[in-house]
This record gives structure tokens, sequence and C-alpha cells, in this order.
């Protein structure tokens, strides 16, 4: 009876310890497949600050007015990403975000150039809007050409 009941238990062991492995789904491969194109990917918490608010209001002005057409055409997507929600774990893991930031990413041929615009945009984004601006626009810029 021992036997059976060990034997039980490691059949259950072995068999949960494969459903960890992922599966490639559609989401997964299309994930694999990027097209060209740059990502404004926002990070925030439940709560935000003044600044940090700043960040999402200037940069939302700053795409809306500079870049409707590039959005409107896929080459530019914008994200906002709420880190404290569960399904928003994985992204925030990727980019090994903890608390507010702003990611300028651009894609090209599958691959990812990562550009973290965060200490430059909590220096500037609240006191100094126009240099905020200007500086995502110039990476923003600087990303298309390489489209």
């Amino acid at each position: 009876m021992r036997k059976l009941f060990y034997l039980l238990i490691a059949t259950l062991v072995l068999v949960s310890c494969g459903n960890g492995s992922k599966k490639k789904t559609g989401e997964n491969q299309a994930e694999e497949i990027q097209s060209n194109r740059i990502e404004v990917l926002y990070f925030h918490g439940a709560q935000r600050c003044i600044t940090c608010r700043a960040i999402e209001a200037n940069t939302v002005a700053l795409l809306d007015s500079l870049y409707s057409k590039e959005k409107a055409d896929g080459k530019i997507i914008y994200k906002v990403i709420d880190i404290s929600k569960k399904e928003n774990e994985a992204i925030a893991d990727k980019y090994e975000v903890t608390w507010s930031s702003l990611f300028v990413n651009g894609w090209k041929d599958g691959k990812e150039n990562v550009n973290n615009m965060t200490e430059f945009s909590f220096s500037n984004a609240k006191n100094a809007p126009d240099k905020f601006k200007e500086g995502i626009k110039s990476k923003i810029d600087e990303l298309l050409k390489q489209l």
C-alpha cells in the first residue's frame, strides 16, 4: 500500500513539473514576428505623483500633436501599463520596472532597441515640459529614421 502511495505522489510531482512549460500560442508567435515600429511604453503603479501624471500627459500631447499619422498607421504604438495589475507582471519583469517608467523602444526586423527614458522624464516632465517633449521627440525621430 505504501509503494502505491509513493508511486502516486511521484507521478503527481512529475506531471505537475510539466505544467509550467509554455506552448507557443498564436499570441506568442505574433510577438516573435515583429513588424517594424516604435513602442512608447508608460509604466505606472496604482498611485501616481504629480510628475508621473505629467510624464503621461506630456507624452500623450506630444504623440497626438506630432505623430497622429504614425499612430494611425501603426508605426508608433503607445501603451499605458499599470504594473500593480497581475496581467502586466510579465511585461514589467521584462523591462525590470518597479515604479513609474517611460520607454521609447524601436523594433526592426524582430529586434528591439530598448531606450529607458525614465530618468530624463522625471528630470523634465513637470518643470521643463518643452525640454521633455523635445527629448522624447528627438528619440522618436531617431528611431523612425531606422525603420
